[in-house]
């Protein structure tokens, strides 16, 4: 047949699966083409293959044409920009998007990564499993997720530097192999350049092998580009969407995310797309001053007047329910006997949880916490925080003398933050120190920057918390809980505290783990959260945990 002629025939058929959604089947008259693929079509009434048919094939899937809802990579490379490399690095990336939009994609693809990666250190790189993942499973198609689950086995390829994505597939999806292109390394440092994919790899060998063993390979995508990818070679069939159908893929569940997410990391609170990215920076100027001006406020003026004050520009907070009463004074020694302090357990969401306890109660309170950088405790307008050693008699004795002083004490059991919708296990401490204890669910909702953060600067949490346009904190108080039994070894103090837990988890709608600190700095910092400090007149001496 003239080349021509063939050419003309595999166009032809490209332009019909496009249209029609038709898969391309191999011929074995063809094996030994340079094509692609044959134009042999294979009639199909859908473009995504039958789920049925999936449960003994192996599935080549394009990640950004077969899993991902959006057809733009820019916000991915824009929060390795800003998480890694800082803002002034994400200002250089958004000013060339202009540029981004009238390059080829794959020139377009190669500068985001040469400015997001360039002069980052290899072994420092965290953004992979400690960010991206979440904005990835929040992008995910349902539908193209039912597709990659029913597979026997998958196999993922991407045009994104491999370092990005593959946390994410197989720690969140549990995919088994993930190509794609690896970030060049000199002397420790990513020079920001990818390199080529080689054809005939280890892993082409293998599908070309199940192939011989009468294991169907099956390709799944919605772009033609998948066609020139060499492990479309070892793929009996290929699937591709259109885009029309894949404009209505709905977005992933979160009950049917294979792994929870639980912890995550990074500062940015929405997805950087260009449009916010240029309202994020447009704003901070503005986010500055006026968080320089909320600090004023919070500082010197009263609850009762600066509350209102810092509503209106925009941190406000609400209560649900009631606060409950001041407990009375004993009984017994009259006037001279002290009335007890009060101990308030509430989940911990962000540095400012006790701040707003407080301020609900509309009474001081103290805090006490596990950690707690210079910065923010200059600037607590709640007093003097009380720092805890993670040593349990010694931690015990000292909130124990706070109750006993009367004082109102907010602890967080949890002792570490989390920023999505669950609960980690409480530490069992506070049921022994009080008979009395007040249950306070907190949720956040911030529009533009988290306030916490595992692998970053903790000093800055209160400057990112104040700096945002628009801030929402609720508290609500729970029934009194008896803690009794486990003060008077009647039950297990774990008992108490997974009592507590699953109350406050019932009133927030929030999920239960038994995950702890320690899992979310494994996850996300690749240590426990233990580091080397120098004693000083606040903390024990030796090694302290990070919050």
């Amino acid at each position: 047949m003239p080349k021509k002629k063939l050419s003309h025939r595999l166009f032809s058929a490209l332009v019909s699966l496009l249209l029609h959604g038709k898969p391309i089947s191999r011929s074995s008259s063809n094996t030994n083409t340079t094509l692609p693929h044959p134009s042999l079509l294979h009639k199909s009434s859908s473009s995504s293959p039958p789920m049925e048919k999936l449960a003994m094939k192996t599935l080549v899937l394009d990640v950004e044409g077969g899993l991902l809802r959006s057809s733009s990579l820019f916000p991915y490379f824009m929060l390795v920009a800003l998480e890694a490399g800082g803002f002034l690095r994400g200002l250089v990336l958004l000013l060339l998007y202009p540029l981004l939009c009238v390059m080829g994609s794959d020139m377009a693809l190669k500068v985001m990564a040469m400015v997001s990666f360039c002069g980052l250190r290899a072994s420092r790189f965290r953004a992979g499993r400690a960010v991206l993942p979440k904005w990835f499973l929040e992008d995910v198609g349902e539908e193209g997720f039912d597709v990659m689950r029913s597979a026997m086995r998958r196999v993922c390829v991407t045009k994104m530097p491999r370092i990005m994505v593959e946390g994410f597939l197989k720690e969140y999806l549990e995919v088994e192999v993930v190509l794609g292109r690896e970030m060049k390394v000199i002397w420790g440092f990513f020079t920001g350049i990818m390199e080529e994919e080689e054809e005939g790899g280890d892993q082409e060998e293998v599908l070309l092998e199940e192939k011989k063993m009468l294991v169907d390979v099956v390709g799944f995508s919605t772009s033609l580009e998948f066609l020139q990818h060499h492990l479309s070679h070892c793929c009996k069939e290929v699937y591709l969407v259109t885009r029309e159908e894949k404009a209505r893929w709905s977005a992933l569940p979160r009950d049917k995310y294979p792994k929870p997410m639980v912890f995550h990391d990074g500062r940015l609170a929405f997805r950087p797309a260009a449009g916010d990215t240029l309202a994020m920076f447009t704003w901070l100027p503005f986010g500055a001053a006026l968080a320089v001006a909320r600090l004023a406020v919070a500082l010197a003026v009263p609850y009762r007047y600066s509350t209102p004050i810092l509503a209106a520009t925009g941190l406000s907070w609400r209560l649900k329910g009631e606060a409950p009463a001041p407990l009375a004074a004993g009984a017994g020694d009259g006037a001279r006997r002290r009335r007890r302090g009060q101990l308030f357990v509430c989940n911990h969401r962000t540095l400012i949880d006790p701040v707003y306890v407080s301020v609900a109660l509309d009474r001081p309170v103290r805090a006490v916490s596990y950690s707690l950088s210079r910065l923010s405790e200059l600037i607590s307008p709640i007093g003097r925080t009380v720092r805890l050693t993670r040593d349990r008699d010694s931690d015990g004795r000292a909130m124990a003398r706070l109750l006993d002083g009367g004082d109102l004490v907010v602890v967080c059991p949890e002792g570490t933050t989390c920023r999505e919708p669950c609960l980690l296990r409480f530490s069992p401490l506070f049921a022994e120190l009080s008979d009395d204890v007040v249950p306070v669910g907190i949720a956040v909702d911030t529009a533009m920057f988290y306030a916490t953060t595992a692998g970053g600067l903790k000093c800055l949490d209160p400057l990112y918390y104040i700096a945002n346009p628009r801030t929402c904190y609720a508290v609500q108080f729970l029934e009194r809980v008896d803690t009794s039994p486990a003060r008077e070894r009647r039950a297990p103090s774990t008992d108490v505290a997974n009592l507590v837990q699953r109350r406050m988890g019932d009133a927030l709608g929030y999920r239960c783990t038994m995950l702890t600190r320690k899992d979310k700095y494994l996850m996300l910092a690749g240590n426990d959260g233990v580091v080397n400090t120098t004693q000083d007149n606040h903390s024990a001496p030796g090694k302290k945990k990070m919050q």
